[in-house]
């Protein structure tokens, strides 16, 4: 007995010797957990969680204990730039996937880029988020100068709109997006029949009355669906069904709920995440992040997974190329930017030389009777090859 005891006392040493060589590899997500934003923001949160349940195992092989670390950034940029700093001082964590807000991706990724700590973005649409030229900034969806023309195509040529009123909700954002379709829209001649920003949350009565005194054939709102779903609900309260176009922001299931399910019509938008039923590779993730997290996936889900498997796989490269050991921050940055990746739910993922996605998808999606589905899609590519 007192030899089999001595035998389990030396296997269980032997394990925890090799328990304890396992290398710890960490990566970070920064997105909105709390407040309005939750909803997306914990949809991506969710979709890396399941990107580093999938690759655990591979890690364990290589010798690695893979673990992920996320931040609440709360929508806010000086919150978000914080999380980076703290992201920046932990060295175990070699990567980002974040964030959801364009207004907090650019300072928390110049926050990072002292220390080589690459940022994969699943979400962030503005211009400047790569035209900054940062080596460790990357995005796997499109850019506002592809998203803005084309809502302002699909307002002219789907809704034959002639005159638009133009609303932003003055972030990096929902200026940058509102801007490029008014400068799309003037450029085919269409009359502006007003055009302002607006941090209100609640209160939309002065500028639903503008819209109701200037009749314009349509309205675009660059902003997120927490505020611009209260803007809809006051629009339709006011008797006023005249089509809301916007970008990304409003694709959340929340934005119906927000309006009200009378109200809940005649609203669309464009979005860089696709819906699931547009992925044709999408049914089993769906049914995994179903069953890991109690509720359905949406798009920044997929794209939250996506963002997460190009990290990890960039990691597992650098990780190769550097002899089977820990690659160092830098590595990963470099092995990332250069990387092809395959197999992903949104099709292959290659970047140009600022960190664009070579070839993205934009999807138009229509709110009709609460429920959002696929209008069409249309392929885009960045400015720079």
């Amino acid at each position: 007995m007192m030899k089999t005891a001595l035998s389990l006392s030396v296997l269980a040493a032997l394990a925890l010797g090799t328990a304890s060589a396992q290398t710890t590899i960490k990566i970070a997500t920064i997105s909105p957990l709390s407040g309005g934003q939750s909803n997306l923001g914990t949809q991506i949160r969710n979709g890396v969680q399941l990107a580093v349940n999938e690759y655990a195992a591979q890690f364990k092989k290589a010798g690695f204990n893979l673990q992920l670390v996320p931040y609440d950034d709360q929508a806010d940029p000086a919150t978000g730039t914080a999380a980076a700093r703290k992201i920046a001082a932990d060295n175990q964590i070699l990567a980002v996937v974040g964030t959801l807000n364009s207004g907090v991706a650019i300072p928390a990724s110049a926050a990072l880029a002292p220390s080589n700590l690459v940022m994969i973005s699943p979400a962030n649409t503005a211009n400047q988020v790569t035209d900054r030229g940062l080596a460790n900034m990357n995005r796997i969806v499109a850019r506002d100068d592809s998203q803005g023309p084309a809502g302002a195509n699909f307002i002219m040529n789907n809704l034959k709109a002639k005159k638009v009123y133009v609303l932003n909700d003055k972030t990096a954002y929902g200026e940058g997006l509102a801007a490029e379709v008014e400068k799309a829209l003037k450029a085919k001649g269409v009359t502006i029949s007003g055009s302002e920003g607006t941090e209100e949350k609640s209160d939309f009565s002065s500028i639903v009355a503008k819209i109701k005194l200037t009749k314009p054939d349509a309205i675009y709102f660059g902003g997120i669906y927490n505020q611009i779903g209260v803007f809809i609900k006051q629009l339709r309260g006011a008797g006023i069904d005249t089509p809301v176009v916007g970008g990304d922001g409003l694709d959340s299931s929340e934005l119906p709920v927000i309006i009200g399910k009378a109200g809940a019509n005649n609203v669309y938008y464009t979005t860089v995440a696709a819906p699931l039923e547009a992925l044709p590779a999408a049914k089993t993730f769906a049914a995994n992040f179903q069953k890991t997290f109690n509720t359905p996936a949406q798009g920044f889900g997929a794209f939250g997974y996506d963002a997460a498997k190009v990290t990890l796989q960039g990691i597992l490269d650098a990780a190769r190329a550097n002899g089977g050991k820990a690659p160092s921050r830098k590595q990963v940055m470099d092995t990332i930017r250069k990387g092809t990746y395959k197999g992903l739910l949104s099709g292959e993922v290659s970047f140009n030389s600022v960190g664009d996605r070579k070839a993205a998808t934009l999807y138009v999606i229509k709110i009709k009777d609460g429920k959002a589905a696929l209008e069409t899609s249309l392929s885009v590519k960045p400015p720079k090859n």
